[in-house]
């Protein structure tokens, strides 16, 4: 088939007689004059709309393609008749959960190269299965599960707690590295409070823990706790999410519902108070006036607000996230919800945290059967999308991992059907999403959940819906660059996004099909589909780190 450029666009070819070295200086030219025309796109683009579709002025058009060999440079922007639909946005995550070795690694004696291994293992599944993120628990309880300074290495990664992966390597940025070549964001997930679980066999003396934070750290029936109302806790916890935020490229930090610990009982069976009077007296010495649990509360709203700041400040591209038990403040749930207070027992206010923009997104743990009325999962979602004024996103986190073989255990169809209630008519569609609680259901197919998927559900690729109020910046359409012999399409690389994905839209003779990539794999086939059959056009734009799409450049075919 022979290729060509969109009507605005005429092919110059060369000579072949002419010698090679001319045809390295017309290379040239073209990239400088590629250069020229996106700087000229820019500058004439009209504004894009909130879907990134924008038009561009026939002057910048009328630019020619410039053809060197097999090469043809393309710089036409694409013609608003002939554009294809919005490109499907909806976050589609899994957790990965370290602690007690749940989901990785699989055992704490795991050689290094077993480690990567399952690492690619569960990465490659996610990609198939047309996952775009990971959210990877990096910090279970005060420990790490990447080279720090801070902390120390986490025994469920060796099996021994301040002991490095032998080969060495750096797990967090390898699991970093690996997500990003298959176009999979990364979040890391952290437990800001919690010390030492029931399940840590590492021997820790309240030495070491006095290392770390000094007195903030204390035991609570056989959990390890650093005390919210402690400022070096604060502090520390802050320097922890900050050092991983300027020495990783993640994509998102994550905490969970671990504020105030879960109550426990003691030996009598009755509630065990967390030992915290000595920093209520102070409290109270020094002046303050609140009652003790909005004390607690906004000893937790102080961290929340400060984990925001400190990352906006360091990368502003970096989305913050948190993922809080289901059920919110119960002044304010509708009729007929019950359960488990996490305003009054884990202090956590995360209606104020909605209200005051203080995250990006709120996963919701929302781990109840969609029949369960008194936690509802179609009300609670509701409940928790009217608490967000600020318009971040809202993405439920589904109890996958209950798809196991018992009796009270969930078919595969309820979480299919908990999906779909969360794209229900009135949500906003373009910033969809849910997360998997955890990986290892989907790993084991669990009651071939991953066929249901593919064949209802993630039947095409999607992005991850985009974050404005992070960063807003000006993207120019990307240069597309035909290698006529190959049969292939390329992009220039734009250093300036770091990493970044690319949407591509196909037009077939059966109609249009969507696929994103990474830029940095920025091949892009132009042979015909045994299936949507000839290959019409092409049109190609650019994500950003927050999820902005620039205008698009076509490829025609004839």
């Amino acid at each position: 088939m022979h290729l060509l450029s969109s009507c605005y666009c005429r092919h110059q070819y060369p000579s072949a007689h002419l010698p090679l070295l001319f045809g390295l200086f017309a290379r040239l030219f073209a990239l400088l004059l590629a250069v020229s025309a996106l700087l000229s796109i820019s500058a004439c683009n009209t504004t894009s709309s909130t879907n990134a579709r924008s038009t561009t002025s026939p002057t910048v058009a009328a630019w020619p393609a410039m053809t060197t060999a097999n090469s043809t440079i393309i710089l036409t922007p694409a013609n608003d008749a002939a554009l294809p639909p919005l490109a499907p946005r909806e976050f589609r995550a899994a957790w990965v959960s370290t602690v007690s070795n749940l989901d990785w690694p699989s055992r704490k004696n795991l050689s290094s190269a077993q480690q990567q291994a399952e690492i690619i293992a569960i990465l490659d599944t996610a990609a198939q299965l047309k996952l775009n993120a990971i959210v990877l628990q990096v910090r279970p309880s005060a420990d790490a599960l990447y080279a720090s300074e801070l902390e120390p290495w986490s025994e469920f990664l060796t099996g021994e707690q301040g002991k490095a992966p032998k080969p060495y390597y750096d797990p967090l940025l390898f699991w970093i590295q690996q997500a990003h070549a298959r176009g999979l964001e990364l979040h890391a997930w952290f437990n800001p409070y919690r010390a030492k679980t029931a399940s840590g066999k590492a021997p820790v003396t309240e030495a070491y823990f006095k290392k770390i934070a000094g007195n903030a750290i204390k035991r609570y029936g056989d959990l390890w706790w650093l005390d919210p109302a402690e400022p070096v806790a604060m502090q520390h916890t802050l320097a922890v999410i900050r050092d991983v935020v300027k020495r990783y490229d993640v994509d998102g930090i994550q905490m969970d519902d671990y504020f105030y610990p879960y109550p426990l009982n003691n030996a009598k069976g009755k509630p065990l108070p967390f030992p915290d009077d000595d920093t209520w007296l102070a409290y109270q010495q020094q002046g303050g006036k609140l009652a003790r649990a909005d004390w607690r509360r906004q000893n937790v709203n102080q961290l929340v607000q400060a984990v925001q700041q400190s990352i906006r400040q360091e990368k502003s591209w970096v989305k913050f996230g948190i993922s809080p038990f289901g059920i919110g403040k119960p002044s304010r749930l509708p009729t007929g919800i019950k359960g488990f207070s996490q305003y009054d027992q884990l202090y956590a206010d995360v209606e104020l945290w909605l209200e005051r923009g203080w995250v990006d997104y709120l996963v919701p743990q929302l781990y109840w059967p969609m029949a369960q009325t008194a936690q509802s999962f179609t009300v609670l979602r509701d409940y928790w999308h009217a608490q967000n004024p600020q318009g971040r996103h809202i993405w439920p986190g589904l109890f996958t991992n209950n798809l196991a073989h018992k009796d009270k255990s969930w078919s595969a169809e309820e979480i299919l059907q908990q999906i779909e209630a969360s794209r229900a008519p009135g949500l906003h569609t373009q910033s969809q999403g849910h997360v998997h609680f955890s990986i290892t259901a989907l790993m084991q197919n669990r009651k071939n959940i991953r066929q249901g998927l593919s064949a209802e559900k993630y039947q095409s690729q999607a992005l991850v819906p985009a974050s404005p109020w992070l960063t807003q910046e000006a993207m120019a359409a990307p240069i597309l660059v035909a290698d006529l012999k190959q049969k292939l399409l390329s992009v220039e690389p734009d250093p300036t996004l770091g990493f970044s994905m690319l949407a591509v839209w196909k037009r077939y003779e059966n109609g249009w099909v969507f696929a994103s990539q990474p830029a940095s794999n920025a091949g892009i086939s132009l042979n015909d589909d045994s299936v949507h059959g000839a290959l019409k056009e092409v049109q190609v734009s650019k994500i950003n780190r927050v999820g902005q799409e620039s205008p698009s450049t076509r490829y025609s075919l004839n």
